[in-house]
This record gives structure tokens, C-alpha cells and sequence, in this order.
């Protein structure tokens, strides 16, 4: 019986060590930009959940610390592992106290009365709904088809505000994907939470790659934008206070259709980390084992920059920055894999040269994808910048 029970206090050690050396080699994720593509998705998780993580790891440092006197030291890596997984909040710390007064010096003090005020962030980052999540509506969408190409629906999924009169503001999400995946339902929790906000939210797809070439995407995003002001009534929308937003591919043609509409009802355009130059993505690709950058890009738009240079030219929203450019929030991660933080500090740049109203979020720990988790850090602070965007540009 003695044997039985220090047999299975053997393996129940080496099981505690053999996790504890793996979420040591997992922290890593916060220093380091991940290899492969399934590293970079755990990144996301270590990112946004990384005070999950550094609880399970002073677990395992404990039990092993008791396990054995004399193998105490194996104790140190799990130990190691929950400092560094608590370094993104840390590092997201300095950005959510700075975050008010950059709005602020941008935008001015902004308000939305429509707001319901059941639901709203009151401070751009709080420990507590790390572990509690954030408290939004339960909306359950209604389809509409806002388009018919070659025998394909394109829909969008509308969230009503639960509360108010209305004609509302709206907001037209626009899913990411590398242009070639992604749906109406992407991180959907944003979407039930402006709407608790006083928003109408018009969450939109487009035809993808490689079946439909540009410029098909941005055709259909334009076509979308359309019927939301054409049905204005139908929607209970005012269509002249519009805001586009949009994730990664979807960043890019909302840059792109906020950029060349030339519609003043377009208030503003939001781009988490999507990229504005299309040409300086080719000539800087992401790790092949991450993504093949080069392949999205010929799926795309159907060649390399030096086959179609103006296609490229004209599906890249850097290049149509001007005075009259709509207010643009940006949000970006450094330590993104997909597309490199220079995207969006080289359109900050070229924003501030032409006098644009704008704020340039950037999240020292962040990788792409960061927003996924509306009550992670990067989903906070986030929320808390488009929530307060969206008051200033829609009055």
C-alpha cells in the first residue's frame, strides 16, 4: 500500500513539473512574438488572460514547493512564469492612465446622452472585470441582406439599442480575416455593448478571396454603407451620423471607405490593426509560419506590387489621407505577428502631417487579435477609447 501511494506521489510530482516547465515556456509569449501561427492564438490567450495563467502557476510553484524538500528549487520556473504572465497588465497600465487625457486632447470632453447608462466604463481599466467581464445587453441580432452578387447573399446583423427613442448614431463593423474568412458574428460582444451604449450597430460581410478580387470588397462595404442610409427609418437610424469600424482586413476597407467616400456623414473610422499600406505589407511580410502574407496579398488583389502597382496604390488608404479625412482611432499592438505596428504609426504620422483629428493607441504587449476578449486589457482599454471616439465624432 506505502508503494502504491509514493508510486502516485511520484507521478503526481513529475505531472506538477512537467506543467510547471510548460507554463514557464508559455510565459514566454509575453516577451517574445510567436513563432507559428498556433503559438500566436495562445499568445492572444496569454495576453488577455495572462492573471489567469499567473494563478494557475503559483498553484503548481506551491505544490511543488511542498512536494519535496529537496527538489524545491523546480518550484522557480512556475514562480518565474506567473511574474511574467501579469507583465501585460502591468504594461497595460501607464497606457489606461494616459488614455483619458489623450482622448481628451483630441476630441474634447464628450458625452453620449443616448447612452443607457446601465452599461458604460467608467475608467479605461479595472482589475475587477478582468475576472468579471463586462456587463452588456443580451441583443439578438436581426439579418438583413443588403446585397445579392452572382447568386451570394451578403448580410448584415443589426443590434437595436434596448432602450430610447431613436433615430440613433450607427456604427458598420466590418469582420477580419485576411479577406478570405470571418463573418457577421466575429467578436460579437462589442457589438451588444455600443449598442447598450445609444448605438445602432450594423455588423456587415463582404465577398472574400480568392473567389472575388479587389476592388469586390470595398464595393460591397460602399453597397452596405448605402443601404444603411437608405433604410434609415426601417434601421431607426440618423444617416448622417456614421462610424466605421473595423478589425484587420476589415480595418482596411473601413480605412479605405472612410478615406475615399468623400460623405460627411461618415464621422469617423476606428482600425484595429489593420494595414494602410498594402505595399510596404508585401515588402515587409509576417513570419510564413504566422501567415503568408505574400499569398493573402495575391489572393487579394491578384499579384505582387510590381505586376499591378496602381491596384495596390488604389487599395491602400495611406495614400488618400487629406485634410478632410474622417477623426481615426487606431488601435495596435507592438508585438503583433500579422501586421506590423509600423502600419498604423506611419498613418498616425501621415494623419497628424494633414492635420486630422486622430489618437493612436499602442499596446506595448499586444499581438494581433487582441481585442478578442472584451474584458482582457487590450478589450478594455479599447472599449473605453471607441466608446468616448464615438461620443465626440457623432454629436
Amino acid at each position: 500500500m506505502a508503494k502504491g501511494k509514493n508510486s502516485l506521489r511520484k507521478s503526481g510530482n513529475a505531472a506538477m513539473l512537467i506543467m510547471g516547465i510548460l507554463l514557464f515556456l508559455i510565459s514566454l509569449l509575453t516577451l517574445f512574438k510567436a513563432p507559428s501561427n498556433e503559438l500566436w492564438i495562445l499568445a492572444i490567450l496569454v495576453t488577455e488572460y495572462g492573471h489567469g495563467f499567473a494563478l494557475l502557476s503559483l498553484l503548481v510553484a506551491y505544490l511543488l514547493f511542498r512536494a519535496n524538500a529537496r527538489k524545491r528549487a523546480f518550484a522557480l520556473l512556475p514562480a518565474i512564469a506567473a511574474v511574467l504572465f501579469v507583465t501585460p497588465l502591468f504594461r497595460a497600465l501607464p497606457v489606461a492612465a494616459n488614455l483619458s487625457d489623450q482622448i481628451t486632447r483630441a476630441f474634447g470632453e464628450f458625452h453620449n446622452p443616448e447612452a443607457e447608462t446601465a452599461y458604460g466604463r467608467t475608467a479605461p481599466l479595472s482589475i475587477v472585470d478582468l475576472f468579471t467581464g463586462i456587463s452588456r445587453p443580451d441583443i439578438p441580432p436581426e439579418r438583413f441582406v443588403y446585397k445579392t452578387v452572382a447568386g451570394q447573399s451578403l448580410a448584415m446583423d443589426v443590434y437595436r439599442p434596448p432602450q430610447g427613442q431613436g433615430p440613433f448614431p450607427c456604427v458598420v463593423v466590418i469582420h477580419g480575416g485576411a479577406w478570405r474568412s470571418g463573418s457577421t458574428r466575429q467578436l460579437y460582444e462589442l457589438n451588444e455593448y455600443l449598442a447598450g451604449r445609444g448605438y445602432v450597430v450594423a455588423a456587415i460581410t463582404y465577398r472574400l478571396a480568392p473567389r472575388w478580387k479587389f476592388p469586390a470588397q470595398i464595393e460591397d462595404v460602399r453597397d452596405a454603407v448605402r443601404f444603411v442610409q437608405e433604410h434609415a427609418d426601417t434601421l431607426n437610424i440618423d444617416p448622417q451620423r456614421l462610424v466605421l469600424l473595423g478589425r484587420s482586413a476589415g480595418a482596411h476597407l473601413a480605412l479605405l471607405a472612410g478615406y475615399t467616400a468623400a460623405d460627411p456623414a461618415i464621422r469617423g473610422v476606428v482600425s484595429f490593426y489593420g494595414p494602410p499600406d498594402l505595399v510596404y505589407g508585401w515588402n515587409h511580410p509576417a513570419n510564413p509560419r504566422v501567415i503568408n502574407t505574400h499569398k493573402v496579398l495575391r489572393d487579394f488583389i491578384g499579384g505582387s506590387p510590381d505586376e499591378l502597382s496602381e491596384p495596390y496604390r488604389q487599395a491602400s488608404p495611406i495614400h488618400f489621407v487629406n485634410p478632410l479625412t474622417p477623426p481615426t482611432l487606431l488601435i495596435h499592438g507592438t508585438r503583433d505577428e500579422l501586421v506590423r505596428i509600423q502600419q498604423s504609426r506611419q498613418l498616425a504620422a501621415k494623419l497628424a502631417e494633414q492635420r486630422v483629428r486622430h489618437v493612436f493607441i499602442e499596446l506595448p504587449y499586444a499581438t494581433h487579435g487582441c481585442d478578442f476578449r472584451l474584458a482582457g486589457p487590450s478589450g478594455q482599454i479599447s472599449t473605453y477609447a471607441i466608446e468616448r471616439f464615438l461620443a465626440a465624432v457623432m454629436q
